[in-house]
């Protein structure tokens, strides 16, 4: 699928919630997850030498963010990429409805 043939299907609310989504998990594509699979086969390398303090998984795979973001921090991201793409914020009615 292209690019525009996304952009076509997908609303600019549903396009900020997957990029903020991605934002705090990592990519989305499992080829791209290959991370975890390395820091898995690192962290039984390292132990299987027999070091003095044994690793963990996480020691070898890349911290996405330094500090986790507030709800409220990363509400504010998804606003700005919202309005970055020209979307608008539509406010709900006391009855739930959009």
């Amino acid at each position: 699928m292209t690019v525009r043939e996304l952009l076509a299907r997908t609303s600019s609310r549903e396009l900020t919630e997957w990029m903020a989504y991605e934002k705090i998990t990592g990519p989305l594509d499992t080829r791209l997850r290959t991370d975890i699979a390395a820091g898995i086969v690192a962290a039984t390398v390292h132990n299987s030498q027999g070091p003095k303090k044994r690793a963990k998984v996480s020691d070898f795979i890349p911290t996405w963010f330094k500090r986790r973001k507030t709800p409220a921090e990363i509400w504010q991201d998804v606003l700005k990429a919202n309005a970055a793409l020209g979307g608008s914020i539509r406010e709900r009615t006391q009855e739930g409805g959009s």
